[in-house]
């Protein structure tokens, strides 16, 4: 049993078939000798025939074998085609969801699914994020606007603007340290540690992980930084509570589920008013 999870935990994840303690732990049956994913399914047994083991290894060197109704050990492999897709995602040319899915040795619209079920995004949202995460970097190196689109792998500006939305300022403020620009600013707890929020009167333009003002200052040096009003805190609580509320397979890379969480927050983010 894994020592993160107690007993009732697990009966209640195991009762309510909850996908998002797959690959946690597993669930042996006494009375069939079988192990099962949490959201196997096949009927309850009685909760006093059934023990709780941390990972399909276990199970099996106690002598259970495998559910053939969900195929507790295809857990593992799912988990890392997602870490393997995701890192490719993140690459300067993320390929399409075929290519995608073929690199990992799934069918599209299969992995499609899996990769939502196990992030809470899909792979195209995951690509956009850490697409748009060099933006910034590219409108600071580059000529002009023009040669960032395509220094931050963009093939096409339409895209890149469509994503520059999440500098809450126009590209050309970006690329001069946010010259102009007031930037609000908060630090939270979320269930991935502390996040720095900032936003200008155009929308949030940073959501950036175990980050402070000095950070916040360094990325836009001419930008007046200003403490987030109340509202803009309760704005960025309600924010945070609706990314949280979003299932993601805890036993991924926190890094990757960072970038999720970041993803749902440009996802959810509404005028803040």
């Amino acid at each position: 049993m894994s020592a993160t999870i107690d007993p009732d935990t697990a009966w209640d994840a195991f009762t309510r078939r909850d996908r998002a303690f797959d690959g946690r732990f597993v669930v042996a049956v006494h009375s069939t000798h079988i192990y099962c994913k949490p959201s196997c399914a096949a009927r309850r047994p009685r909760r006093e025939n059934v023990t709780f083991l941390s990972d399909a290894a276990a199970a099996r060197a106690a002598g259970y074998r495998a559910c053939r109704r969900c195929l507790p050990d295809s857990v593992a492999r799912d988990r890392q085609a997602v870490i393997a897709a995701a890192t490719l995602l993140a690459g300067d040319a993320p390929p399409p969801l075929t290519a995608l899915a073929a690199a990992v040795g799934y069918a599209p619209h299969h992995f499609h699914r899996l990769f939502h079920r196990l992030t809470g995004i899909t792979p195209a949202a995951y690509a956009r994020t850490c697409r748009a995460d060099r933006v910034l970097a590219a409108l600071r190196d580059a000529a002009g606007v023009t040669d960032a689109i395509y220094a931050a792998g963009y093939a096409a500006p339409s895209r890149f603007y469509a994503d520059a939305a999440r500098l809450g300022m126009t590209p050309q403020a970006a690329a001069v340290g946010g010259a102009g620009e007031t930037l609000h600013w908060m630090r939270l707890v979320t269930p991935l540690g502390p996040l720095l929020l900032a936003a200008t009167a155009r929308g949030w333009c940073r959501f950036a992980f175990d980050e402070d003002r000095d950070e916040l200052h360094a990325a836009f040096p001419a930008a007046t930084l200003l403490p987030g009003a109340r509202a803009w805190r309760t704005h960025a609580e309600a924010l945070i509570a609706q990314a949280a509320a979003v299932p993601v397979d805890g036993s991924l890379p926190r890094a990757l589920r960072r970038t999720a969480f970041r993803t749902l927050l440009h996802q959810n983010a509404t005028p803040i008013g």
